[in-house]
Order: C-alpha cells, then structure tokens, then sequence
C-alpha cells in the first residue's frame, strides 16, 4: 500500500460502549451543544443575580448566597441543562430524518448516519421522540412557565428543518430556534411567579436581558449559518433547496451575514450595558469582535474547505468567551459597577 493510501485509509471505528457513544453523539452533532449552552449558563447566572436583588428588594427571605453570584442551586442548574440537551437532540434527530433523502444526495453528507446505514430510520425516530418527551418532563420540574412554553419552544426548534423547503430566511427560523436558549433560562429562574417574571423595572430584573440577548443570538446566527450554507450552494440550487445563499448569490450573502454580525456586536454592547458590566466584558466584546472579524476573512479569503474552521471553531469560542466575562462580572464583584 502507498503512502498516499494509507494517509487516505478509512480510520478504524471505536467499538463497544465507547464507539456507540461516539455514533449516535455523531449522529446529533453533540459537540454543537457549545453553540447554545454557554448562552443559556450566562443568562441563567444574570437571572440569578437579579432574582436575588429582587427577594432583596422586597425584604423576602433571602437564598443562598450562591445565587447572588449566579447560581439557583444544583437541582434547576442540572434541569436547565438536560432540557438544552433533550430539546436540540430532539431537533437535530428530526432534522437528520426529515433531510435524509438530501443528504444521501449531496456528496458532503452521503456519508451520515442514515444515508449510511449505521443507524435506522426506527431508532432515529426513537431518539427523537424520547428526548423530546425528556425535554417536556424536565421542563415540567422547572415551573408552570416552563412547562407551557415547552411545546411552543419545540416546535420552533424542530420546524427550522422544513423551513428550507419554503422560505429564503431559513437562517432566521434557527436563529429563532437557538435564542430560545437564553430566554428559556431565563424564566427557569425567575418563572417561579408571574410577578417576578414581568417586572418591569430596573431594566436588568425584567425580561429586556433575555430577550436582548435572544435577539443578539439571532443576528449572530444568522450571520454564521450564512456562511456555513455556503458549502452547499450548487448543490441547494439545484435540489430547490431554499436560502439566502441560493436566493441572493455567495458574495451578497457574504455581505448580508458581515452585516448581521455589526448587528450582533451592536446588540451584545447594549446588553453589557443594560446589566452594568465593564472590565471583563468589554474584553471579552473585543475578542469576540477579532473572532468575527478573522471569521469572514477565512470566508473570504480561503476555500470552502476552511469553513468549518469558521464556523466551528470560532463560534465555539466566541459562545465560551461570552459565558467566561458575563460569569466573571457576576462573581467577582470587582468587575461589577458599583450601585
């Protein structure tokens, strides 16, 4: 065998727990999880701080001094993890059974689980379905806000999947889909009362946080989802596939995602600012501003190829870096203004 051959040799599959784990965490993408989840900890750490001043304000019995620095106890931390995991397996499940027939189609992705035949359409279903209804439970532990929100949440997240079969904005609906992630924390905490929930002053204990932040994760996506479609261009148009990237060529749409992340960086100063933050998150802004910016020079500038780079890679950092300063301004009160 050349070298050449053995450099391009299939690599042999882990077996056993270790290599089921590995395939169906494939399967769904797990590692993706790093998108949303440090969006949905950080708003979950504001909301917790501000619940605090709020039982402080109105002279209630005070919690736990962990949740003035950001933290509402093990049991509602460990449930507003397992509904983001549970919600966005159920999505991805469903969007790998819904464009099964594409991606055996499209030469990048004839290689996934279900064109490939290493899982069935029967336990993709299964997969889908039980974390679905995982998703609802825990949502239901939670409180009522939760538990009747779940079912609209879900369906936002799991019909993005169809959204490309009719509408250029397919980019928008995700957007959608992963904002619910700092808003859904958000009423985890403080959706125990409805009064706490709507309180409209200050700006930082009513729902403006989440909800700004939602709207910064919109453009954010938007912006990179761009990107990543560009990778199947030729292959979209064709098939009718519908987006941005089909609908206005690869160098406007190029332009359209540099201007949804302006956007994005313009929404996340606002949010600093409504919650009072300075040092540690006016650093990290600025990382999250080269980020972006080395990001659409690789777009560029480089082969599709390095694509994935920009769309894993740095959006993986720019999500833990925007976790990293919004938990250090909580917890360590140096970084925080002074009331």
């Amino acid at each position: 065998m050349s070298e050449t051959e053995l450099v391009n040799a299939p690599k042999p599959k882990p077996r056993g727990p270790l290599g089921l784990l590995l395939k169906w965490g494939g399967f769904v993408k797990f590692s993706h999880t790093l998108f949303a989840m440090p969006f949905a900890l950080a708003s979950m750490m504001v909301a917790s701080r501000e619940h605090y001043r709020y039982l402080e304000d109105a002279k209630a019995e005070l919690p736990a001094m962990a949740v003035k620095f950001g933290f509402p106890g093990v049991k509602l931390c460990a449930l507003i993890v397992i509904c983001m995991v549970c919600a966005r397996t159920c999505a991805m499940a469903f969007n790998r059974i819904v464009d099964r027939r594409f991606d055996a189609e499209n030469p990048r992705t004839a290689n996934r689980h279900l064109p490939a035949g290493e899982i069935s359409l029967f336990s993709a279903w299964s997969l889908c379905i039980s974390s679905g209804a995982g998703f609802l439970v825990a949502a239901g532990f939670i409180n009522t806000a939760c538990l009747v929100l779940g079912p609209v949440a879900l369906f936002f997240i799991c019909f993005y999947s169809m959204t490309k079969r009719f509408t250029d904005y397919t980019h928008v609906w995700l957007g959608i889909a992963l904002a619910l992630a700092p808003i859904g924390a958000w009423i985890a905490v403080k959706g125990g009362t409805m009064v706490e929930l709507f309180h409209p002053l200050p700006l930082g204990q009513s729902l403006l946080p989440p909800l700004l932040l939602g709207i910064t994760v919109v453009f954010w996506l938007i912006g990179f989802d761009i990107i990543y479609a560009m990778q199947d261009f030729e292959f979209d148009r064709q098939r009718g596939l519908r987006s941005l990237v089909t609908a206005w060529g690869p160098r406007n749409s190029l332009t359209a995602a540099f201007l949804s992340h302006m956007i994005m960086l313009g929404l996340l100063l606002i949010y600093g600012i409504t919650l009072k933050m300075r040092v540690a998150f006016l650093i990290g802004w600025l990382i999250i501003l080269f980020c972006l910016a080395f990001e659409h020079w690789i777009a560029r500038k480089r082969s599709l190829k390095w694509i994935n780079t920009a769309f894993f890679r740095l959006n993986a950092v720019i999500s833990a870096v925007f976790f990293f300063v919004v938990a250090t301004e909580i917890v360590f009160p140096f970084f925080r203004r002074i009331q």
